[in-house]
């Protein structure tokens, strides 16, 4: 079942984001600042705890209901990058992976309504309790590296 390690990228995903912005909130803050949406600090730290225990969730529980959290999540996100787009808002990082982060886009809105969509797929046909997750959860967290060091790593490296 492929779409599941998809799902479990998507929830080392949140894991990884949601900690970055649980560090520090204030790029998100900038973010939703230049969309004039006023979240306070707090909030935002509120949200990113959230974030990083679905993310953990998703990894162990393997639940219908986490599942539709993660892809309630996504559409969440989704409709940011949306309303950002939108707005002309987030010129600079969102704060997703850190500050060196890229600023939301087209292609953005459709890699998280993807993993919305994977999410609910995963919520009605249950994921995989038995020795296939294993290598599924390697798998994610392969692919969830991967997508750090693009999103939040490359972006940060100088040429001359």
């Amino acid at each position: 079942m492929p779409v599941v390690g998809i799902y479990l990228a998507s929830a080392s995903l949140l894991l990884v984001a949601g900690g970055q912005k649980l560090a520090d909130p204030s790029p998100l803050v900038r973010a939703l600042l230049s969309m004039r949406l006023h979240v306070p600090r707090g909030l935002v730290r509120v949200g990113a705890a959230f974030e990083v225990l679905l993310g953990l969730a998703a990894l162990v529980l393997h639940s219908p209901w986490v599942a539709l959290g993660v892809a309630g999540s996504y559409a969440a996100f989704t409709a940011f990058v949306v309303l950002a787009l939108a707005r002309g808002g987030v010129l600079a990082s969102c704060g997703c992976f850190g500050r060196a982060d890229v600023p939301p886009t087209r292609l953005h809105a459709v890699v998280t309504g993807s993993f919305a969509l994977v999410a609910l797929s995963v919520a009605g046909l249950g994921a995989p309790g038995d020795a296939r997750t294993v290598p599924l959860l390697v798998a994610a967290a392969a692919v969830s590296a991967t997508a750090y060091a693009v999103m939040a790593v490359l972006p940060m490296v100088r040429t001359r």
